[in-house]
């Protein structure tokens, strides 16, 4: 009966009806405190004595047989008032003396007791009959679900809200436990099971997130309580986790290694030790996509059940990271410090597989094709057991003749590389990395080679489907000459790599000298199979193909070559599925590269970069690096040959954009530029210096002695070599921040324990994890909705979110028009201009500033970087002149051009009607094909979608 009613806090003064007095005085009132009454659900709610005063004047009116509009006696009034004044008394003194909490049936059992004290014992019959009638309709009210062990029982609503409760602590007055406990029971249906109910508590926070962006940690710890019932079997409050970590940590481990997942050798560590470093309340740092990514696909199963908790799942990757050090049980400590506080992430391959029986950690694989059906053969195969273990693969194919091209053994004709590169393709399907995400390869071709027209036409939607792969990512490999002749207008020939097997493996001088002879021999008749093009034209024909498919990227092979600190053992013929990995490799060699990135944004403060915390992350990064080498299972032993003779790593970064929102900077500012660079320094100066004192201890890599490391180059020098093989046209800041003198002392006199230190993957996985922007990547939008193989997630800038609401700007219209503008801000007038410009998008910041951001890391980086290119209204010329542009600056590769999207946020719970016209950015959203690109009428403007195609290697 009592607590049915919502609250009105202004019922303090109300009159009672026949009587003048008020029911209490608001002095008296507000000495009670708020949020001091708990309900049957377990919501705590404000003492509000009306509700008090209408349940006891009901009892009288149904005693009398009085209707409710017809007025009281005075002298009955004035019982109500004065039973109604003894239960507010004795409520006071409950709440006031003994500092509790009063349950809304106390109070109901204390009017029960006054009013028979008083004598009114029919009336107090009334109520008690009226609270039965009331209770009864609860009764029949009541949800039963299905309990795990299978029994019906009735859903608490105390519990659920404790629940609820618990998952918003500390999470500010803007998350609301009653919104989410009401949206939730609303949900709840007789029969529902358990994990359901606990999944409406998860969808009910997920829905609030684009309101305030806090839900979504809400989310994540309902999730967390639901993984706790699976892995440890019972629900456990975020005060209580650290004792249930420790208890369960050991089990975790025994029960793996009992399931036939983990590495028996992970019995030898100190497990009480480990379990003791675990940290349970960085449980907390999850947004909901991160945890819901981990539980979907990384933490280990054992019958479909999970087995792990977020921080046993970082333990056990620096456990199975620690496995070759001498000090094992402290190494894995200093390794779970870093990786559980969100610093450093290993790529996903690591994450799947440290620890476990299989250790695959590697993210790339990088081969070459030879010119044999069994080499082709050979190489399917390959993709398939590298792919299986999750590793991304880059395919070189320029050495298989070309179509036409005579075969000697059978005296007839090749079909070229087309044919194969569909088996290749279906091979990658096939084989999907046990579900875990999809297989994925990038074949590359360079550009002389005479199938390239068809291969760039690999990925079209029209033609025979024979001679098309859907699924394959491929990419063009172009040597320098060849942006030469586009730029004097010249013509460009074409050769079967069995005429002229020694371009290959040429670049540089040596490659336009040699092309040129080949030129001759075409031109004397010697060479017959052969085809000469107007270079611009196929370069119009890469631009169009890459805008209507996204295919084939942009990749250049003399500044890959040129600043290879690895010349003396071999050529870089080839990327790898992201195109961040430039290693050489040969028949005898399938290059590996072992990945992971620094989270920039956790280094970064409103002051700029904290250079200490940087070199210390970045020493303890690349030691767990250097430790994957000799750990990794080698699917191949031409991936073991290369590994252990170079021991590449490839450290990056992610949450750029998020480090520019800590500094206040556009991405579309000299600052950001600046900032690229600084910060691509530091990096790049602590990690090199890490790896040559890891040489000091363990010694150099095999192939050391020759090296450019060995000759004395820095990454930074060999900038000075491209820009020499290019008559000095390339316009890249050469200046320093740090002291490099040091550095090049270390490696001077250590020598380095990898030949390759750095690159910068895509992390589209892991930042999600981390709850970080992609890789170098700009913003998307401020508010859309991500969809991977995890579900579809609303995610909102929260940087922005913070910055509107101490501007007093987070307003309903506000969202609205945020929303209706699909996270952009350009149109909305309530937004400052400083504002918009701190947070343009993808789409708003110009390519040009991406590159030029792009080229000032360039400069330190001794293999390459991931870098997508976004248009919004794409035109022949401006690809054109951006592609030139990124060639010009020294960069070795590109990856996805992103043009807009067809779809857009869902904008169904907007009035539409009130803004009346169409986004600013929605105008004239066609492409303009003005200059060079010819763009087949029906093919769609889209070129991909963020997220699943990089998550290969990351």
């Amino acid at each position: 009966m009592l607590g049915e009613r919502p609250l009105e806090k202004d019922h303090t003064m109300t009159q009672i009806a026949g009587t003048s007095a008020p029911l209490q005085s608001p002095e008296s009132i507000r000495a009670i405190p708020d949020r001091c009454i708990q309900k049957r659900d377990g919501t705590i709610v404000d003492f509000d004595p009306i509700r008090i005063h209408d349940a006891i004047e009901k009892a009288f009116r149904a005693h009398l047989d009085i209707g409710s509009q017809t007025p009281l006696a005075p002298d009955t009034a004035q019982k109500i008032r004065n039973h109604t004044d003894a239960v507010v008394n004795w409520c006071r003194t409950q709440i006031d003396e003994y500092n509790v909490t009063v349950l809304v049936e106390q109070i109901q059992d204390e009017v029960e007791r006054i009013l028979m004290a008083a004598g009114e014992h029919q009336v107090a019959r009334r109520y008690v009959l009226y609270r039965e009638l009331r209770a009864e309709r609860r009764r029949a009210s009541v949800i039963h679900y299905r309990a795990h062990d299978g029994i019906d029982r009735e859903v608490n609503p105390a519990e659920l809200m404790a629940l609820i409760t618990d998952a918003c602590i500390g999470l500010g007055t803007d998350v609301d436990p009653n919104l989410l406990f009401n949206g939730t029971m609303n949900a709840l249906y007789n029969g529902i099971t358990e994990p359901e109910i606990r999944q409406a508590a998860i969808l009910t926070a997920r829905s609030h997130v684009e309101i305030e962006p806090a839900y979504t940690y809400v989310a994540a710890r309902l999730l967390l309580d639901n993984l706790f019932l699976e892995t440890v079997g019972l629900s456990v409050a975020h005060a209580d986790r650290t004792s249930a970590y420790q208890k369960y940590f050991s089990t975790y481990v025994q029960r793996g290694v009992d399931a036939e997942l983990l590495d028996p050798a992970m019995l030898g560590f100190n497990l009480e030790r480990l379990g003791q470093a675990l940290r349970p309340e960085r449980d907390l740092q999850f947004a909901y996509l991160g945890l819901q990514t981990l539980y979907d696909r990384y933490f280990l199963q054992v019958k479909e059940c999970r087995i792990e908790l977020p921080q046993v799942f970082w333990m056990r990757v620096a456990m199975g990271l620690s496995l070759n050090e001498e000090d094992r049980d402290t190494r894995a400590i200093e390794f779970y410090e870093l990786i559980s506080q969100f610093l450093f992430t290993p790529a996903t391959p690591t994450l799947f597989n440290a620890g476990t029986r299989h250790a695959q950690l590697s993210s790339c694989y990088l081969t070459t094709i030879g010119d044999d059906l069994g080499q082709i053969f050979k190489c399917v195969q390959d993709n398939a057991l590298l792919s299986k273990w999750a590793g991304g693969l880059g395919n070189d194919w320029t050495p298989v003749r070309a179509l036409g091209a005579s075969i000697k053994g059978t005296s007839g004709k090749s079909q070229g590389i087309i044919p194969f590169l569909k088996v290749a393709n279906d091979t990658a399907i096939a084989v999907n990395q046990g579900g875990k995400r999809k297989g994925a390869v990038c074949a590359y071709l360079e550009t002389w080679h005479l199938d390239i027209e068809e291969f760039l036409e690999l990925r079209k939607n029209t033609g025979d489907d024979r001679r098309r792969t859907h699924d394959m990512n491929t990419a063009n490999w172009i040597p320098d000459l060849f942006m030469k002749r586009v730029q004097s207008g010249a013509n460009w020939t074409l050769f079967s790599p069995d005429d002229v097997s020694d371009l290959h493996d040429l670049y540089g001088s040596e490659f336009e000298n040699r092309y040129a002879h080949y030129e001759r021999l075409v031109d004397s008749g010697a060479i017959a199979h052969a085809k000469r093009v107007p270079a611009v034209d196929l370069w119009r024909k890469m631009l169009s193909m890459l805008f209507e498919t996204g295919h084939p990227w942009i990749t250049w092979k003399d500044p890959s070559n040129i600043r290879s600190s690895q010349d003396h053992v071999g050529v870089v013929h080839n990327s790898n599925l992201c195109t961040e990995i430039l290693l050489n490799n040969s028949d005898q060699e399938t290059a590996v590269c072992n990945l992971g990135s620094v989270n920039l944004a956790a280094h970064t403060t409103p002051n700029g970069l904290d250079l200490e915390k940087i070199r210390g992350t970045v020493t303890t990064a690349v030691r767990m690096l250097d430790n994957v080498i000799d750990l990794n299972y080698y699917p191949t032993a031409e991936a073991r040959t290369a590994n252990l003779r170079h021991r590449p790593i490839g450290l990056g970064l992610m949450g750029f954009q998020d480090a520019l929102y800590t500094l206040g900077t556009s991405y579309a500012s000299d600052e950001a530029v600046r900032f690229a660079d600084e910060s691509m320094e530091a990096i790049s100066y602590f990690a090199i210096a890490a790896s040559a004192q890891l040489a000091e201890d363990r010694g150099s890599y095999p192939t050391y002695r020759g090296s450019k490391w060995d000759r004395g180059m820095l990454p930074l020098d060999t900038l000075k070599l491209l820009d020499e093989s290019r008559d000095g046209t390339v316009e890249v800041n050469r200046s320093a921040k740090l002291d490099w003198a040091p550095v090049r002392a270390s490696v001077a006199a250590k020598g380095m324990r990898n030949s390759n230190v750095l690159a910068i993957a895509p992390t589209a996985t892991i930042s999600n994890i981390v709850g970080v922007s992609q890789s170098i990547e700009p913003a998307y939008k401020n508010l859309y909705v991500k969809s991977n193989l995890s579900g579809e997630f609303t995610q909102v800038n929260e940087y922005l979110v913070r910055e509107l609401k101490a501007a007093g700007l987070w307003t309903t219209g506000v969202r609205d028009d945020i929303k209706y503008n699909d996270g952009l801000l350009a149109d909305i007038d309530a937004i400052p201009s400083d504002i918009k410009n701190r947070y343009l998008t993808a789409f708003e910041v110009g390519a040009d500033w991406l590159i030029e951001c792009a080229a000032h890391r360039q400069k330190w980086i001794d293999m390459g970087q991931s870098l997508n290119l976004y248009m919004a209204q794409p035109s022949g010329k401006k690809l054109s002149d951006i592609y030139f542009l990124a060639w010009s600056k020294g960069l070795k590769t590109t990856y996805y051009l992103r043009t807009l999207a067809a779809t857009q946020v869902e904008k169904s719970t907007l009035d539409i009607n009130k803004f009346g016209v169409q986004p600013r950015w929605m105008k004239n959203k066609s492409a303009s094909n003005d200059i060079d690109v010819q763009r087949t009428p029906t093919a769609p403007a889209v070129v991909c979608t963020l997220g699943e195609e990089c998550e290969a290697c990351q």
